[in-house]
């Protein structure tokens, strides 16, 4: 745990407001600003231009009422749904911008800035840093004050009459680079990017610090890395879009068929029975009174698009996000958090996803390392057996080793294997040396506010899990200043002398420390990757090395970070001579680092192995078993990490994304366009030979330069392989003419690490793949680094976890561990897909068949604009009477329950490609509407025409053939939901058969005595549900028409398993085959990681704190003050 930072910032000549907004209304704003909203959706602005024609008595074949009493309804439930999120976001800026620091001039800073550090608590006005929350690396890093200002400490007097004045370059989103000049007292001073603390770091180990404040708000480079809030709409929605458009289309079309039938009408009938049916005085000519008709028509025939379609879509995620908010098994108990689904708008696109966009450090990682075993002389430690000898796996129930003989152990540190704690306490030689190796070759900075609670301030967490391991086990490491280190071995406190530190590098992989020990012996301790360390030892460790590499294949095999151990005793005249070309090679002026190089190489040879580490870089739990899900389901998992690309790699292969039995792992590292290049079209043409030739389809697709926007097809690899690139490397390959050479080749891997990246290139990533690739794409991480691929994805999952709530402020759905992802995709997820397409399939299916039986009718009366049903039916048909079991079907339906979701991932695969609901599936619901259209008007017309009761009376007349086809209609519509329906539950039943229950009721209130002689003119048809209902033949038509018209339907789900199945079709099948003849549990099985070792030591990102440490500037002394 850092400090507690007292930060204490000056604002000076900044005006600019601070305070950060995403909520879009106010009090006064609201209404008229949502309901403006809400009128540029098209099918909304279409049914208010509906009204208005309505309001017209020449062509209003409908009351108003039938359209102004569903769209108030919409707009309601809408606007209350906006308010209701925009208020979440209000209380999201509240407690943003009311974060307060102390300030000594001008104004309140409400919220963290960039500051240029002007002094600090820590000698030489050191800070020290982390930068989790940007770049994802959790290393410690220094940043210090201009010496200058460092003179002020913290005298408020002179920090408050500071007059310096900064230019600097603009804001930007570069996150390591800063230009700037400080004026101050008549002199100019060069500002860089080490003299900025950015907004997002977290301060360690420094008691306070005060700073200028230099961008805040959306200027900060944080900001400015975040990328800009898109509404995001799923791909069924502009799916829905299209056929709306082309529903009006149709819609005219018909309209037009039966205007142009009315003037036909009109001229060759109308015309001569204008003495019985004569023409308005507006009507001039069968021209005229067909235009008129045509309007009338365009008004009758809207319910093809009922603007009940919208809220119901609305009603369905906001109630599928619910389940997600009250699903208890994505509630993570420790931290007492739910999963939250912080938009209602993106259900049904959590189960199409292809592409996961997954940050690493605290998403796939707890940022926790704990030293898990150990290789010594020879020897295996770690592994715990029962008392018959056998191998255990560690639990919960596990007895720990006792570490209470060590005062000074760390309390939250645990092992397992009793013999090493055995060993230390033996005297055994070898294991003391291994511990002091430990304990001495190391840059961690230690701290002590309280007398033996000691906290160590490490630079990479790899280095700290060693220093605390060596601790816990007797070898404390107290205190350091730049000349010595004390270290307390076994409750002795001694004093080592530091004579050098040879730092860690990339290049070198490796660290040295050369220390004089109390017995004045001169000591090399080295620990490094175990493939630069092998070339380093003495002939002799021969056979020890053998053993020692078979100990780290068995490390890497369980997905361990590895390093190797050794020593070297230095004659004291060899030290003296290589100290002096030492000092030479640094005070060079011409190719230094190679000649320290040189130097380092002199005396880092003929090492004696003393053994290796292993270090858990603790994995989020589940993390491995929801990737090797996740690639069941043929998701595919990139990683985009700011860290490292060792540390990347190695997370890749502990996560399942990499394997040893992969066809090949290409690495592109090009500091150029050409070499880029090179690289990802070599990788291409090994993973599919012949993509580069000219008569390659897609090379030959492209070479034709379609316009944007254009798809890039799946291109299918001729075996299993993944992709490192690092950063610089992409930044190249990001540009125009590389892009698409990226894109091809990375889609081509199973998977794909991306390191060391800035915010905006995880952006420009999701975004390439979005631009070229018909799939959806979701990004989850959890850190301000990774807002900008959260909001860029279709789907943007927070993680709440120890990188601040940034990433979860500005996500679609928040939760606490990566592997709830797979609840929230394959069950939520899926589950909403499946409820949507059917809903949709429905819906359109039901209007249909409701509309189009006004078209047939139409010949029957002379196109007269006659509706077929009682205005009150077509009033109360989508409001009404078949909203609640499509509610219910789009609510509780399940085609398998969760258990068959997770364990059969595969059937994820169907929304991937988008089967249930598209272009081909809405025009069978179209075909299928027609056909019961057809069915529904000449069944009920063929069985009543001519026909009379039993009393004698005609029955053939309009009211009574109304009622028979409005009950066909329900009825046929009812059993056609019920044919949907494949999970039943009582709510179901209540809805679906409630609401036909309901339709008869109202029914007979509508058409009663006393409700038609109070409204006559609102209420018409007197008696004709009692004289109606009681007669056989409306009961035959009813029968039949709903046998018809599910007769198609029924046949079709019999024979497409025969002669067009698809593979989810046989998996339901076995499922159903498991249900009727259960299959004992799966045995969990913890995943085998590969075996190839893969060292991670000194996962640091920069040079290492060696001279920093030498200089002596870590001190806790003060410099002394000028007067």
């Amino acid at each position: 745990m850092g400090s507690f930072v007292l930060l204490i910032v000056l604002v000076f000549f900044y005006s600019q407001n601070n305070s950060i907004k995403t909520s879009k209304y106010n009090a006064f704003n609201f209404l008229p600003m949502n309901l403006f909203e809400q009128f540029q959706r098209l099918a909304n602005a279409y049914f208010l231009f509906l009204l208005f024609l309505q309001l017209i008595p020449q062509i209003a074949s409908l009351a108003w009422y039938t359209t102004v009493m569903p769209l108030m309804v919409v707009l309601s439930i809408t606007a209350v749904k906006d308010a209701i999120d925009d208020l979440k976001r209000h209380h999201n800026d509240n407690q943003v911008n009311n974060r307060s620091v102390m300030v000594l001039m001008n104004d309140v800073v409400e919220d963290w800035a960039d500051i240029l550090l002007l002094s600090s608590s820590e000698p030489y006005s050191l800070t020290y840093i982390e930068t989790a929350e940007l770049d994802g690396e959790t290393n410690l890093k220094v940043k210090q004050a201009i010496s200058v200002t460092s003179e002020m400490e913290d005298n408020l007097k002179l920090l408050s009459a500071f007059d310096g004045e900064v230019r600097c370059e603009s804001p930007n989103n570069k996150l390591d680079r800063f230009t700037g000049v400080l004026t101050y007292r008549g002199e100019d001073y060069i500002l860089d990017h080490d003299r900025l603390i950015l907004r997002g770091c977290v301060i360690r180990n420094t008691d306070w610090c005060y700073g200028l404040v230099i961008f805040t708000g959306p200027d900060t480079k944080l900001m400015q890395n975040s990328g800009k809030s898109t509404f995001k709409r799923t791909h069924i929605d502009h799916l829905m879009n299209v056929l709306v458009l082309w529903i009006f289309l149709f819609l005219g079309s018909m309209c037009f068929i039966l205007a142009i039938g009315h003037c036909i009408w009109e001229n060759k009938k109308g015309y001569y029975f204008q003495d019985f049916l004569p023409w308005k005085e507006y009507v001039s000519s069968s021209v005229v009174s067909a235009t008129l008709i045509f309007w009338s028509y365009f008004i009758i025939l809207n319910t093809m698009v009922p603007i009940s379609l919208y809220v119901s879509v609305e009603i369905i995620r906001l109630g599928n996000s619910f389940y997600i908010n009250w699903d208890q098994k994505m509630f993570y108990e420790p931290k007492n958090t739910p999963a939250r689904a912080r938009t209602t708008t993106l259900n049904e696109e959590l189960g199409q996803v292809t592409y996961v966009f997954s940050d690493k450090t605290g998403t796939l990682t707890q940022n926790i390392m704990i030293f898990n075993k150990c290789s010594i002389n020879g020897k295996f430690y770690g592994d715990v057996y029962d008392k018959n000898g056998q191998r255990v796996d560690v639990s919960e129930k596990t007895e720990k080793v006792d570490f209470s003989y060590n005062k000074l152990a760390d309390p939250k540190f645990s092992f397992y294997d009793k013999t090493l704690v055995e060993a230390v306490k033996r005297g055994d030689r070898w294991v003391h040396l291994f511990f002091l190796s430990l304990s001495l070759c190391h840059t961690v900075i230690p701290e002590e506010k309280v007398e033996g609670e000691l906290v160590y301030q490490a630079q990479s967490p790899d280095e700290g899990a060693l220093v605390t391991a060596a601790r816990n086990f007797g070898f404390v490491f107290r205190s350091r200043t730049s000349e010595t280190i004390m270290v307390v071995e076994m409750g002795e406190t001694k004093i080592y002398q530091l004579l050098a530190i040879l730092d860690f590098s990339n290049v070198r992989k490796r660290m040295s420390v050369i220390v004089r020990t109390p017995e004045d012996r001169v000591m090399l301790f080295c620990k490094g990757a175990d493939t630069i360390l092998c070339q380093l030892l003495h002939p002799s460790c021969r056979s020890l090395k053998e053993v020692t590499m078979d100990h780290l294949d068995d490390f890497a095999s369980d997905g361990l970070r590895t390093l190797m151990v050794a020593y070297r005793e230095l004659d004291n005249a060899f030290f003296q001579n290589w100290s002096l070309k030492h000092n030479e090679a640094y005070l060079s002026l011409e190719d230094r680092e190679n000649k320290i190089s040189l130097v380092y190489e002199e005396i880092e040879k003929d090492l004696m192995l003393l053994g290796a580490t292993a270090i858990e870089d603790k994995l989020q739990d589940g993390v491995p078993e929801t990737i090797f899900t996740l690639n069941k389901a043929k998701i595919k998992v990139w990683v985009l990490t700011g860290d490292k690309q060792e540390t990347a790699v190695n997370i890749a292969y502990a996560c399942n994304i990499f394997h040893d039995e992969m066809d090949g792992i290409f690495i592109v590292e090009g500091k150029d366009n050409e070499t880029v290049q090179q690289e990802l079209r070599s990788a291409r043409d090994q993973m599919k030979p012949g993509c580069l030739l000219e008569s390659d389809p897609i090379n030959s697709y492209l070479a034709t330069k379609p316009k944007m926007p254009f798809r890039i097809p799946e291109e299918v690899p001729n075996g299993t392989y993944g992709l490192v690139i690092s950063g610089y490397s992409l930044a190249h390959a990001l540009e125009g003419n590389l892009q698409l050479d990226l894109l091809r080749t990375a889609c081509m891997c199973k998977g794909v690490i991306c390191c060391r990246m800035t915010p905006l290139q995880k952006a420009q990533v999701v975004e390439l793949v979005k631009r070229y690739k018909k799939v959806v794409t979701l990004a989850i991480g959890d850190g301000a680094n990774d807002v900008s691929m959260i909001k860029a994805a279709h789907i943007g999952v927070g993680i709440s976890g120890q990188e601040g709530m940034q990433a979860m402020l500005n996500s679609d759905y928040a939760f606490s561990q990566f592997h709830y992802l797979q609840r929230l995709l394959f069950i939520h997820g899926r589950w909403s897909y499946n409820r949507m397409c059917k809903f949709l399939s429905y819906f359109f299916y039901k209007n249909f068949a409701f509309t189009l039986v006004h078209f047939w009718y139409a010949f029957y009366s002379g196109f007269s604009a006659q509706t077929v049903y009682d205005t009150w039916f077509i009033t109360f048909y989508n409001l009404v009477y078949t909203s609640l079991p499509v509610l219910g079907l789009s609510l509780f339906d399940q085609d398998v329950n969760e258990t068959w979701s997770l364990r059969f991932p595969e059937l994820y695969e169907p929304g991937q490609h988008n089967l249930y609901f598209n272009k081909k599936e809405f025009v069978k619901c179209l075909v299928h509407g027609i056909y019961s259209s057809l069915v529904l008007f000449f069944i009920p017309m063929g069985a009543i025409y001519n026909s009379v009761r039993s009393d004698g009376k005609e029955i053939s007349d309009y009211q009574s053939f109304s009622v028979i086809v409005q009950t066909s209609l329900l009825c046929a519509v009812t059993a056609q939901i019920a044919l949907e329906t494949t999970y039943w539950t009582m709510i179901s039943h209540i809805f679906t058969w409630g609401s036909l229950g309901f339709y008869f009721c109202i029914l007979f209130f509508l058409y009663s005595d006393g409700l038609c002689l109070m409204f006559p003119n609102v209420f018409q048809f007197l008696g004709v549900a009692r004289n109606t209902l009681n007669l056989p033949q409306m009961w035959l038509s009813v029968i039949l028409s709903m046998v018809l018209c599910i007769l198609p339907v029924i046949g079709y789900q019999f024979l497409k398993p025969l002669f067009w199945p698809v593979s989810v079709d046989k998996i339901i099948d076995r499922i159903h085959h498991c249900m009727r003849h259960p299959l004992p549990p799966p045995i969990r099985t913890k995943l085998k990681h590969p075996s190839s070792r893969r060292s991670a030591y000194a996962f640091s990102h920069k040079q290492g704190f060696g001279a920093l440490i030498t200089s002596g500037k870590t001190l806790k002394t003060k410099l002394p003050k000028k007067k």
